[in-house]
């Protein structure tokens, strides 16, 4: 089994996914993504199947967004028993599957497909990967954290501020960069959960006041996935008691991780996340629990 950085195409989706049948082993699961050759999960997932003796593997596959639904229209004629999504196409997949579970609906996108009975079957993992990458990093359940989500009514934010909410966080604030958008959701999450979510523009002075009583920062904003992006957070904002999760995870240091450390904070990136909801999709793939210490070892390896 390869953990290369080979790329398929949606084309090698036609004809049954002969082509993925023609490897050794044969490939059966994926990630879908554009751009996706740098994704680690093959990583994590490969290691996984090699463990519990499955004799197949997991694969790149390159989708544009206009190819998504025929990417998933040909997923269970090729073989596949399902894939993982990663941007852009979490939302949109949402609407292209046959059914998607609770979390999910709730959290507005999928980036998990389990497919069964030539059903595809739509799941979120970010939110749970989330909250044990919290626990993982800094000891302490997210349920007794007051969260600042930077950039969470969008994407992964979303689902973070999601499970945030069923989790019952004491208080969550999202600052957004559109102030109407993220008002939307806090008024919609708070209606179907019954959860109250304060909603500030991401603007310094705003963001200032609500560090006050915050807990944890999480960035989910794309700031940080480019070299030289700058922080999302104003400078000199951040105390010693502050915990800092950045979902970015780019090989380097983000300008966030830098001014979490210059100010003494405990600081954690998405590796751990990408872990914990890899585990969690490998559980609802096959129905039994993830080897995690295994997957941690081959995430480490892929970064070095």
């Amino acid at each position: 089994m390869s953990d290369s950085s080979e790329v398929f195409s949606v084309a090698d989706l036609a004809e049954n996914g002969e082509v993925f049948h023609s490897l050794t082993p044969p490939a059966r699961l994926a990630i879908f993504g554009d751009p996706v050759a740098k994704s680690a999960s093959p990583f994590l997932q490969n290691a996984a199947l090699r463990e519990r003796g499955y004799e197949f593997q997991y694969v790149r596959i390159q989708v544009a967004p206009e190819n998504l639904f025929d990417a998933f229209s040909a997923l269970p004629k090729a073989g596949f028993l399902g894939c993982n999504l990663t941007m852009p196409h979490k939302q949109a997949a949402f609407t292209l599957v046959n059914e998607v579970s609770k979390e999910a609906q709730l959290m507005g996108a999928i980036n998990t497909v389990a497919v069964r009975d030539g059903r595809l079957l739509g799941f979120n993992t970010d939110g749970p990967g989330f909250a044990a990458a919290i626990q993982e990093e800094f000891g302490i359940a997210l349920s007794s954290l007051r969260v600042l989500i930077l950039g969470g009514a969008g994407g992964a934010g979303r689902a973070i501020t999601v499970q945030c909410a069923l989790e019952k966080c004491p208080s969550i604030t999202i600052a957004n960069r559109s102030h109407e958008k993220g008002k939307r959701l806090a008024e919609e999450i708070a209606n179907r959960l019954g959860t109250p979510i304060t909603s500030i523009p991401l603007d310094q002075g705003a963001i200032s006041k609500a560090l006050e009583s915050t807990d944890l920062i999480v960035n989910t904003t794309p700031l940080g996935m480019k070299e030289g992006d700058p922080s999302p957070l104003p400078d000199n904002l951040l105390k010693s008691d502050h915990l800092v999760y950045d979902t970015v995870y780019n090989g380097g240091t983000t300008a966030l991780i830098k001014q979490a450390k210059d100010a003494n904070s405990k600081d954690a990136n998405g590796l751990t996340m990408l872990l914990h909801q890899g585990a969690k999709a490998f559980e609802i793939w096959f129905n039994e629990p993830a080897p995690l210490e295994v997957m941690r070892t081959a995430l480490k390896s892929s970064r070095n």
